[in-house]
């Protein structure tokens, strides 16, 4: 190494180094990522972890004519949005996200995904969710 050094107001560190097979030099940035966490239903914290939004929305899209590049780019917005959000992410508000993003790629994916978020109780609840979906995409 050559040299290292603060940058971004001491919000980085810069290190220029020298690679020791062809001796080219180069700079590279090392920032401290904080942990994105999500507040659970009963206030406990947890890390995000895109895996856990990625099975909920597989389950719903099982058996579904889903193309998986369509699959990746919600997953990927989902993520994106909760690193947009200030402070610990609720998880009312990722599965409110993924909700939204299912009610136009796959209006049974979209079902079978609330039934669980919303804790259905019965056909009730299916047939409420249902008129409710078809009055949003008249509109």
């Amino acid at each position: 190494m050559i040299d290292s050094r603060r940058a971004d107001s001491g919000g980085s560190v810069r290190r220029r180094r020298v690679c020791a097979t062809c001796e080219a030099r180069f700079t590279t940035y090392e920032r401290v990522e904080a942990p994105l966490l999500v507040r659970k239903r009963d206030g406990d914290t947890e890390p995000f972890d895109v895996s856990k939004v990625a099975r909920g929305v597989g389950a719903a899209l099982a058996d579904r004519p889903v193309p998986a590049g369509a699959v990746s780019a919600l997953i990927a917005e989902i993520e994106e949005q909760a690193r947009d959000h200030t402070g610990p992410v609720p998880a009312e508000r990722i599965g409110h996200w993924v909700l939204e993003a299912l009610r136009t790629l796959d209006e049974v994916a979209y079902l079978r995904f609330a039934s669980v978020y919303k804790e259905f109780q019965g056909a009730a609840d299916f047939e409420r969710e249902m008129a409710a979906l078809e009055a949003s995409l008249e509109d």
